[in-house]
């Protein structure tokens, strides 16, 4: 096995202070590098702020700054959120660095040496949110299909990187690879993308200036996504010692830039002959209202406060133990209270004080004989496993089956009632030194914490995760979680006045066209006629051909409502259960058919 180990997260877009969806996917990271650091590995994590392109020229303009400075002003968010997080990362690289410049310039030059790079004329739709160039059929109408806003249609020479040159050599690597793109739903969205023929990337805008000089043509700039990639051998000073120590890396990202880091990086190196990363997809946190948490959106949960109302190790414990890896999570902070009284408070501080309280009358412990049938129900293999496997959430999860297993010994053997209870506590006290090491790189103050307590100082390495001889004279007990007191909230019902009911304006249309939601198995968008879109939950209960002219009834004059990134514009009526559904249309066929109890 390799004895050095490179994670990097995405480097984010500072437009604005950081969200709840960039504290995951840190926090992921940081997890990954702290176990892989347990192990006994040489690590690299990096992280940072991708700090070109329009955008950030646009809303510098709107403050008054120069784009450099308005980057300044938003970077201190990051960084805190890093120091708040307890983010253990060796880089924090942001694109406006010499050194990255320098890069970007040597990888471009050797591309054009190659002959892979060329002066061409540039006409389709751009999205300035995510800085990406779009084909028509990618597209929602002139919608960007990440963002649901308007792109913009652009039409100017720039240069190209021949792309669609390298699209079967990244096919065949994919298939042969099948830890490049994880997980794999997200291997065959690529793949079933790549049967159409690849477009040639564009690399350079002309008619912005905040960007690195294109080194072939100082009458352009670099595009944004060009130079936000190269950042990831930027930080391990490609292509010298470090470079050569560390690479390939496993690139952490959420889902909406799978195909920059997998088809527009993945030709990019196969055209530098560098060996290609393994890329390791996260979903989106969804806020409480459904949708995915985003700046966008204006939904977004700020870290910070989080971190002023709950532990931090709280919080961390929360996201990896409820999300699973590579899947949409739900964050919501009566289950973040949840997890906190009954699994942190209870099953693990509540098993540390007890402990320490018990050891505490015989001062001092000496060694005494290991109970195996104890330390049998570690399942450290099965831990290492899953951790190989990348399911965080999984691992934990085993973790806390050995706690369970210590709270369920102490119970059933009941020193305080034995004449010697050194044995059992000492048994004990060897499990919960085990459980600090394995849960520092998941809640790394907590471990702390509990060797504070068992007044030792663990040397943080795997290899430590069995029982050994070891003097113990602990410390003074304390509360390692505090239970969170949850307000109970008197219920009221509510009604619904006269007048509340008279404000719906209610209408009959026409659905014309049903498509799939992008980002939800449970729903589509409907087209209407009148001219109008609705996005609805029907599709369980309904084919498509079901649909299509099929008169219905709605509420016209409710705000529209962005849901799972599409836009929907009024609300269908219907009645039903989670059985069946009908929809209320105008004609009297349909009448009969809605007496449901």
């Amino acid at each position: 096995m390799k004895d050095s180990f490179f994670v990097s997260s995405a480097i984010d877009y500072p437009s604005a202070p950081p969200h709840a969806g960039h504290m995951y996917e840190k926090i992921c990271c940081d997890v990954f590098a702290r176990w892989n650091r347990l192990q006994g590995k040489k690590v690299h994590f990096s992280t940072g702020l991708d700090c070109h392109g329009s955008k950030i020229a646009r809303c510098a303009k709107e403050t008054n700054k120069t784009p450099e400075e308005f980057v300044k002003t938003i970077e201190k968010f990051f960084l805190q959120l890093c120091k708040e997080y307890n983010i253990s990362y060796d880089d924090f690289i942001e694109t406006i660095e010499k050194r990255h410049k320098k890069v970007v310039v040597k990888m471009i030059k050797n591309l054009y040496k190659k002959g892979d790079i060329y002066k061409g004329k540039y006409s389709g739709y751009y999205c300035s949110d995510c800085e990406t160039y779009f084909p028509k059929e990618e597209l929602n109408g002139i919608y960007c299909p990440t963002h649901n806003k308007p792109t913009e249609f652009l039409e100017e020479e720039a240069y190209f990187f021949k792309m669609s040159k390298y699209q079967n050599k990244l096919i065949e690597h994919i298939k042969n690879n099948p830890n490049f793109i994880r997980p794999e739903k997200k291997k065959n969205e690529i793949l079933n993308r790549l049967k159409k023929p690849l477009h040639d990337f564009c690399l350079t805008r002309e008619k912005i200036a905040w960007g690195i000089p294109f080194p072939l043509d100082k009458k352009y700039i670099v595009s944004i996504w060009t130079d936000a990639l190269i950042n990831y051998l930027t930080t391990i000073n490609y292509p010298n010692k470090k470079f050569k120590e560390f690479w390939p890396a496993l690139h952490i990202i959420g889902t909406d830039i799978v195909w920059h880091h997998t088809v527009i990086w993945g030709t990019w190196l196969l055209a530098s002959n560098i060996k290609l990363p393994e890329v390791l997809v996260h979903g989106f946190i969804i806020s409480p209202t459904g949708e995915k948490m985003s700046k966008t959106q204006g939904n977004v949960v700020n870290p910070s406060e989080l971190a002023k109302k709950y532990q931090i190790d709280s919080i961390r414990y929360y996201l990896i133990r409820e999300i699973p890896f590579g899947e949409d999570g739900n964050f919501t902070e009566k289950k973040l209270i949840e997890r906190h009284n009954n699994e942190l408070a209870n099953d693990l501080g509540n098993l540390l004080q007890r402990i320490i309280i018990l050891v505490q009358k015989q001062k001092r412990i000496e060694p005494q004989k290991i109970d195996k049938n104890l330390f049998e129900k570690l399942d450290l293999e099965q831990i290492k496993k899953e951790m190989s496997n990348y399911e965080l959430h999984n691992a934990l999860s085993t973790i806390w089956k050995f706690i369970n297993e210590c709270n369920r010994y102490i119970n059933e053997n009941k020193p305080w009632e034995k004449e010697d209870p050194k044995p059992v506590l000492y048994n004990l006290l060897e499990a919960i030194r085990i459980i600090s090491i394995l849960l520092e790189p998941y809640m790394p103050e907590t471990s702390k914490k509990i060797q504070k307590q068992l007044n030792i100082k663990e040397d943080i390495n795997i290899k430590n995760c069995k029982p050994k001889r070891i003097t113990y004279k602990p410390g003074q007990p304390e509360i390692l979680f505090k239970k969170i007191e949850i307000k109970k909230m008197e219920e009221k019902k509510q009604y619904c006045s006269y007048e509340d009911f008279q404000k719906l304006d209610i209408r009959t249309a026409t659905i014309r066209d049903v498509k799939d939601h992008p980002n939800a198995d449970k729903l589509y968008i409907l087209e209407l006629e009148p001219k109008r879109k609705i996005v609805a939950g029907i599709k369980e209960f309904y084919k498509k051909e079901e649909l299509i002219n099929k008169q219905i009834i709605f509420i016209s004059n409710l705000e529209p409502k962005t849901i799972k990134g599409i836009e929907s514009q009024g609300m269908l009526l219907a009645a039903g259960d989670k059985n069946k559904c009908i929809l209320l249309c105008p004609d009297k066929k349909t009448e009969d058919n809605l007496k449901i109890k």
